[in-house]
């Protein structure tokens, strides 16, 4: 090959990696400020670990543009802390774009208290499919389908189904391990318990919800704000259905963790729709939240 044409495709080689990127912007925080420890270097070191792992690991087979990446955070509070091992929560939040604005919605919002784990600083992260390595890489890996899944719920009907297997998958693997949260034992909000949820026939609907909530709804607010708010509106009664069939749902939890203050916001102003039939819904698949329901007058 000619030196010249060598260099151009080199470049343009260069150029369309630039366009694409991995599938997370994540903000991993280790917060440590409840452990005595006069040597704080172990807990940054984690935190930048983590940061790389989770950012820079390939997850999926799809090349996202830097614009495409789910912004997401994972906030890690250490309580104990003895020579290699940690007893922490976890809560990890994850957003989507709407379309034609620069608004971010809120797609998942969980804490996870069942999170101990074993690391010895400088030791590698990395992800292997078909084993369990560590606690830690496996709460993390987790979590990280479970975003992936959630976002590409909201994009297209059932699209995160490949991701939650995935987090299946680690979930069988790491029932083997002694660590919490894992099995079925250990809680309808537990590790299992979410995932078992999203697979499951009985909250087909509440995946409908999501995906007529956001691409019909939200994403169509700015050209036609009545229509947009007549599929959000319309979300909550697949969110009625799942109720019917699992009442005070652990996943309706979950939803409204994320949307109570968008759907507060969203139906307080703008085109109206039925306000009495949306109130009655959110008070039947979301009553923890009837303060808020009754705010909205418009």
């Amino acid at each position: 090959m000619k030196k010249p044409i060598r260099i151009f495709c080199l470049l343009m080689a260069a150029w369309c990696t630039s366009l694409s990127a991995q599938e997370l912007n994540c903000r991993v925080i280790v917060d440590a400020e409840q452990v005595k420890q006069t040597n704080r270097q172990i807990f940054e070191t984690l935190q930048k670990s983590l940061t790389d792992f989770v950012n820079k690991t390939r997850w999926t087979n799809r090349n996202y543009a830097l614009q495409e990446r789910i912004n997401s955070s994972m906030y890690i509070t250490v309580s104990q802390y003895d020579s290699d091992r940690f007893s922490a929560s976890i809560q990890v939040q994850s957003s989507r774009p709407v379309y034609n604005s620069s608004y971010e919605s809120p797609v998942f919002n969980f804490q996870d208290r069942q999170f101990n784990f074993q690391y010895v600083e400088f030791q590698p992260l990395f992800f292997n499919p078909n084993t369990f390595e560590s606690n830690l890489v496996s709460v993390i890996t987790y979590y990280v389908y479970i975003m992936l899944g959630m976002d590409a719920d909201t994009f297209s009907p059932e699209g995160g189904t490949a991701y939650y297997q995935q987090a299946r998958n680690i979930v069988n693997l790491a029932q083997s391990s002694n660590y919490a949260g894992w099995k079925q034992a250990d809680g309808n909000k537990s590790r299992w318990g979410l995932v078992d949820n999203l697979l499951s026939n009985p909250f087909k609907s509440y995946r409908t919800a999501l995906y007529e909530y956001h691409r019909m709804g939200l994403d169509r607010m700015v050209e036609d704000p009545a229509a947009g708010k007549e599929s959000m509106a319309r979300s909550m009664k697949y969110l009625e259905r799942v109720n019917s069939v699992r009442p005070n749902s652990f996943l309706l939890q979950v939803f409204f963790d994320a949307k109570k203050d968008e759907i507060l916001n969203v139906f307080s102003d703008g085109p109206k729709v039925d306000i009495v039939s949306l109130k009655n819904s959110l008070n039947k698949v979301a009553p923890v939240y009837a303060g808020s329901w009754e705010k909205i007058t418009y």
